[in-house]
């Protein structure tokens, strides 16, 4: 290979592709898009879901030279995902929902609702931990309670129990799979994809009632 004439080599990083992304950051990475998708309303469109099964995967095989340890994964998940969502609840608190009006992103607009929806009907504690398993709403529910009140010691303890739930439950589950499936790296891209295919699911849904919804009162 000829030398890097500037010394440094150069690393495309895909922010929307897990492998991408744990490629160059390994465990860290995971830490920090959880933080993001969790805590700041610009990190809705993040590949959480697919990055955690991706991340327990890869802690059983190796992909292009990636190879993760469980515990450092499991480790930078529950804390990238926690400290999110309470940054996100204190970002609600000073001002979520005026931030929310001024977003003219259709996807994050629609979570918005679904996550005030999903407040409404089920209560706070089991609205919190639901939350978590859906794209966009997990992004928006934080800082939507903030901003609607939530008290925060229900919010924090809910938000907790949710997020190692989610966190370390989908990381577990790609090492569940890759530990009981011999060569399971043959297998990574197509299981990647049907990953992100799933967790897009609830988005897709999302938008098909924002559709009836906006038709319905026309």
């Amino acid at each position: 290979m000829a030398p890097d004439p500037t010394g440094v080599h150069q690393l495309a990083v895909n922010i929307l592709d897990a492998n991408s992304l744990l490629a160059a950051f390994g465990a860290l990475g995971i830490l920090v898009v959880l933080f993001a998708e969790t805590g700041l309303l610009v990190g809705f469109f993040l590949p959480g879901d697919s990055l955690l099964f991706t991340a327990g995967l890869l802690c059983t095989t190796s992909k292009n030279g990636v190879h993760l340890n469980l515990a450092s994964v499991l480790v930078c998940a529950a804390v990238g995902a926690l400290l999110g969502a309470q940054v996100g609840y204190l970002i609600g608190q000073k001002g979520g929902k005026a931030l929310l009006g001024r977003s003219k992103n259709k996807h994050l607009l629609a979570g918005a609702d679904r996550a005030e929806e999903i407040l409404a009907k089920y209560g706070y504690p089991k609205a919190i931990v639901l939350a978590r398993f859906i794209p966009v709403v997990r992004t928006v529910l934080n800082p939507m309670a903030g901003a609607l009140n939530v008290p925060v010691k229900t919010f924090t303890l809910w938000q907790v129990v949710g997020g190692l739930l989610w966190s370390i439950g989908v990381t577990l589950a790609g090492y569940a799979l890759g530990s009981s499936i011999p060569s399971i790296d043959t297998y990574l891209l197509p299981i990647i994809g049907l990953i992100v295919v799933v967790s897009l699911l609830p988005i897709g849904l999302e938008l098909l009632r924002a559709r009836k919804r906006s038709a319905s009162t026309e």
